[in-house]
């Protein structure tokens, strides 16, 4: 049998065992008629009271300042595609496991039986009240960006998909350190990335925001070029930013050159051959999963300097693990309205500064998945971003929120 299978049969044994990854607890005993007095009737009224007066109270009187929402409607979940919202539950809790263990973050997974966007959205709406912030999961493009666009302009609470923006923000941390090692510059050095869905295009428009001038995308007919009527309208957008050539033809046409590739499309579409005609000292990043567009070791073999994928067992894994706990610890600790594009630059300098504090190395551009410093940086910096930006109903610096942090992180 081979390790995969194994891995496997040894997942069921243990999902089956568990019946399901998640618990709740009571953080008091209702032991007594004191304490039911006081927990919940006649007492509990008090706080009810008082938020009835001011909703902002709830962070204070309620779980809501640590309580996170991963919703999903099982359209697009890990690589296994449109399987439904049942058969998405797993991945949802063991998201919420994530949230948990590395950010001391109270997650609750809802898999809703609706793939009708306006259905979608009205349902987190109208259970928004609840959380102190939205993370959206495993919804298939496009209707992930017009999911999220309706939600953050209709809540007051950060709503993030992290396929698109966690995404984007560990590749932007990795790119940013990977160019410094080798000696080149964001406003210099040309990228491609492979793969025109929601990673691709929030890809794009970070390294955009970040100071990125020379990107292009590439689908599945290649290359993104603008006036294409076959785009959807969220691709079109992004080919009115990017390939300021206007190049066209395949992958391997495109990449030609280029000092960066990043790819979240499909294993086995980049060859050695391509790899050797990229300009000297490059970037690959190959993240599709379970098999990169290329393996680190081809892509090594090939001639490329620095290399990522989103693998465990090679060097540099781009794993988003190191975003979306601190993301939303920094976020919900300051009430922000909103996660911004601000906070998102805020986080992936943050990873990458992590990294730099140990020295640059081309197997060591990224901190590990289970160095807890990243979750206390990232929430400092995102805490401090949305302060500066005027959107945190509890401004706090950066020495305040990474205190915070550090104290939940302590509790896990």
């Amino acid at each position: 049998m081979t390790d995969k299978n194994e891995k496997f049969k040894r997942a069921l044994e243990v999902h089956a065992q568990l019946h399901g990854k998640l618990a709740i607890h009571s953080k008091l005993r209702a032991d007594s008629k004191e304490a039911l007095s006081i927990l919940y009737t006649p007492g509990v009224a008090a706080p009810c009271l008082e938020i009835a007066q001011d909703k902002e109270l709830a962070y204070t009187y309620t779980g809501k300042g640590n309580d996170v929402a991963v919703i999903t409607d099982g359209s697009a979940v890990l690589g296994l595609g449109n399987i439904g919202p049942d058969a998405a539950m797993p991945v949802m809790e063991g998201k919420c496991l994530l949230f948990s263990e590395f950010a001391g973050i109270n997650a609750v997974p809802l898999c809703v039986g609706t793939q009708d966007v306006d259905e979608f959205v009205r349902f987190v709406q109208l259970a928004s009240p609840s959380f102190g912030g939205i993370n959206l999961e495993d919804i298939s493009s496009p209707r992930c960006f017009e999911i999220e666009k309706r939600l953050r302009e209709t809540l007051n609470i950060p709503v993030f998909h992290d396929d698109q923006h966690g995404t984007a923000i560990i590749v932007l941390a990795g790119v940013i350190n990977a160019l410094e090692y080798l000696g080149k510059s964001a406003e210099t050095a040309s990228v491609v990335i492979n793969g025109a869905g929601a990673a691709g295009i929030s890809i794009a428009n970070l390294l955009l925001e970040y100071g990125f001038t020379d990107v292009t995308l590439c689908d599945i007919n290649g290359a993104v070029c603008e006036g294409d009527d076959t785009l959807n309208p969220a691709q079109a957008a992004m080919a009115k930013r990017t390939n300021r050539r206007h190049a066209k033809g395949s992958l391997k046409d495109v990449l030609a050159g280029k000092d960066v590739f990043i790819g979240v499309s499909r294993g086995g579409l980049v060859s050695q051959e391509m790899i050797a005609s990229m300009a000297e000292k490059n970037v690959v990043f190959a993240m599709a999963n379970p098999i990169p567009e290329i393996y680190p070791d081809e892509a090594k073999a090939a001639g490329a300097s620095v290399v990522g994928s989103g693998r465990s067992d090679f060097p540099n894994q781009v794993n988003n693990v190191l975003v979306f706990p601190g993301i939303f610890r920094g976020a919900i600790d300051c009430h922000a309205s909103d996660i911004s594009e601000g906070m998102k630059l805020a986080a992936a300098r943050a990873i990458a500064d992590v990294a730099k504090q140990d020295g640059l190395r081309e197997d060591y551009i990224l901190p590990d998945a289970f160095d807890h410093r990243v979750t206390i940086a990232v929430a400092a910096a995102v805490a401090e971003a949305a302060a500066n930006e005027g959107i945190a109903g509890n401004p706090l610096t950066y020495e305040e929120e990474a205190a915070k942090a550090e104290a939940f992180l302590n509790e896990v």
